[in-house]
């Protein structure tokens, strides 16, 4: 039983799937070889488990070679090795008003070196018109940076759309994830996705310190990492072939197997049919709220499983507060390191309140966390 009504998967899943905890238990337990770092069999036994992993992955987004799909530390981690290791001063990229600091924070870095950078504005719902990715590509346009859904409102952005304009203009498209792997089926090959970031302790329900990222064969990345891979001993350069180039350093083994294990999970269960439970909560949630006095929602309810809003002209941590202070509801407040997402709807100075069910959340818990929303609006409004 717990005791808290936990409303936070979009900053980390919790839960875990079943099984999780156990699975890095074990491996800690009974030992914890260093995967393709020797030949005994506990190191045999973790390459094996990295290799499983990273080939469910492979699976889950539709991609053809398991091999193209790089372990990193999180999906900031992985962004920023797409996109340190792609861009150089005299190139173009191109992203939206919506996307998390993740993805602004080091373009904005490579802007001061050199990078020419556009910021599409979206709509007050935090929406995009894939022909404005169209008309800002320019002859020196390299990469296409864009989230899949904002981790602030939830709204999704074109990435079909986006992809085609981008293949048919030669231009790379980087896709941030971290709100969608897991949540919302993710076929990159067919969609034309040239790299695609995503966290492994959100909606795929793995552990923190997990995430990926997956690069379409011909795309040449420079590592910003180099060191030990456990191939190619000999060679003083970063070997050639992935995912060995992008993964210097002995990976998160415990972490990996404790993902591998929530993948099944998620294969057993289905993505389609987790959606459905979570957009069917996120739904309800944001009927009940809506009709509330001084509430106000953002976004359009129509993508990731989040709900956000605010009451009145109240500080959005101060709700978050009286929320889990005298509620047991946990929440995510203030500017959810997206502050130009915050500039587009109108909430920098507030910030957002945000709900986000997950797999395991409940309508009871539902109507609980509504409840606690007209109450607290009912004696500040």
């Amino acid at each position: 039983m717990r005791d808290t009504i936990y409303m936070d998967n979009a900053a980390t899943s919790w839960p875990k799937a079943p099984g999780v905890a156990e699975a890095m238990a074990a491996l800690l337990a009974h030992g914890s070889g260093s995967p393709g770092r020797s030949g005994h069999a506990l190191s045999l036994q973790a390459s094996r488990a990295v290799f499983a992993c990273r080939s469910q992955l492979a699976e889950l987004i539709g991609a053809s070679d398991a091999a193209r799909v790089v372990f990193t530390a999180n999906a900031t981690h992985a962004l920023n090795m797409a996109i340190f290791g792609l861009l150089v001063p005299g190139d173009h990229c191109i992203t939206t008003s919506m996307e998390h600091n993740a993805v602004i924070r080091p373009l904005r870095e490579l802007s001061r070196r050199g990078v020419e950078l556009t910021v599409l504005p979206c709509t007050g719902d935090g929406k995009l018109e894939a022909t404005a990715v169209q008309q800002a590509i320019k002859s020196n346009t390299k990469l296409v940076v864009l989230t899949h859904a904002s981790n602030v409102c939830g709204t999704l952005m074109p990435i079909a759309d986006v992809a085609a304009i981008t293949r048919e203009a030669n231009v790379l498209l980087l896709v941030d994830a971290a709100q969608t792997a897991g949540a919302l089926p993710i076929a990159v090959e067919s969609l034309g996705i040239d790299l695609l970031a995503a966290p492994g302790h959100k909606s795929l329900l793995g552990p923190t310190g997990t995430g990926f990222l997956y690069v379409r064969a011909g795309v040449e990345i420079v590592p910003i990492i180099y060191g030990g891979t456990g191939s190619f001993s000999e060679l003083s350069e970063m070997p050639a072939i992935l995912p060995d180039r992008l993964e210097s350093g002995t990976l998160n083994a415990v972490g990996i197997v404790g993902l591998s294990r929530a993948l099944s999970y998620l294969a057993a269960h289905g993505v389609d049919t987790i959606r459905a439970h979570e957009v069917s909560l996120a739904a309800q949630l944001r009927s009940r709220i809506a009709s509330i006095p001084g509430v106000t929602l953002y976004g359009n309810g129509q993508g990731a499983s989040i709900v956000a809003f605010n009451i009145g002209s109240m500080g959005s941590t101060e709700v978050a507060h009286i929320l889990d202070a005298s509620f047991g509801i946990a929440v995510r407040a203030g500017l959810h390191c997206a502050p130009l997402a915050h500039e587009t709807l109108g909430t920098l100075g507030q910030g957002i309140v945000r709900l986000s069910p997950g797999p395991f959340s409940t309508i009871k818990e539902i109507d609980e966390v509504a409840e606690a929303i007209e109450r607290i609006a009912e004696e500040r409004v």
